[in-house]
């Protein structure tokens, strides 16, 4: 299961890395639906983190099986948080971008400054 999250990860990092910013809205638009993606799926993570944290409780060493949970749950939370600094850093470029247009409309003369 692990191997497989990660699979996904990387090829999501992948082609969205790939994706070439279009049109002002799109970036925006992408960014927004791959937010609503992670949050769906950090959505399904804590609810399978909670059913397996009560059936621990019906076992006779909860306390290993609670790390376990545990460390289950951190481990597949992990790719997520990757991937939502992936996005946060995306969306400042952007924003950046933006800025640095607005600024050369204001005055023609400016340069970007690297």
């Amino acid at each position: 299961m692990k191997l497989l999250l990660c699979l996904c990860v990387g090829t999501s990092v992948l082609s969205a890395a790939a994706q070439q910013p279009g049109p002002d809205g799109e970036v925006p638009a992408r960014i927004a639906a791959e937010r609503q993606r992670l949050d769906s799926e950090r959505s399904a993570i804590e609810q399978r983190h909670d059913t397996l944290m009560r059936e621990c409780w019906q076992r006779f060493a909860v306390n290993d099986c609670l790390r376990e949970v545990r460390r289950q749950r951190h481990a597949a939370l992990d790719p997520l948080r990757a991937e939502e600094l992936e996005l946060n850093a995306q969306e400042r470029a952007w924003r950046t971008l933006q800025r640095e247009e607005r600024l050369r409309e204001k005055d023609p003369g400016r340069q970007r400054v690297p």
